[in-house]
């Protein structure tokens, strides 16, 4: 795989992503399709997985707009479209380093709307 798609759907929307081929990246195609309950921190939207993943030589705590990020401080899939309340200026920063599996296509911050507790849904496209 060089690059895929996931779509990532909740009770009031749901975006695509186009993920790069990490080996993160691999470890969640192998458990799609995927639910987990979202928490919401900022304009983050975070998830756990049901696997662990090494840190990559691209980890970071500060991404763009709609980077799909693998937190390896908690094994959850994070969303950022925003601020969060750690972010310095406008930047988008995690509480710790992520590794960065993609990006989110379109508008990232149609994710405004998902609510802690609702059920996202991760599938392959």
């Amino acid at each position: 795989m060089t690059t895929a798609k996931i779509r990532i759907s909740w009770p009031s929307g749901e975006v695509t992503a186009e993920l790069a081929d990490t080996p993160t990246t691999r470890k969640l195609f192998e458990v799609l399709p995927y639910e987990g309950s979202a928490n919401t921190w900022g304009d983050e939207v975070y998830f756990s997985v049901p696997f662990d993943a090494e840190r990559e030589p691209n980890a970071t705590s500060v991404v763009e707009k709609g980077t799909v990020c693998f937190w390896l401080g908690g094994s959850a899939i994070a969303l950022l479209f925003g601020r969060t309340p750690v972010s310095q200026g406008d930047e988008c920063r995690l509480i710790s380093d992520a590794n960065i599996m993609g990006k989110v296509e379109g508008d990232p911050t149609l994710l405004r709307s998902v609510q802690s507790g609702d059920l996202v849904h991760l599938e392959a496209l």
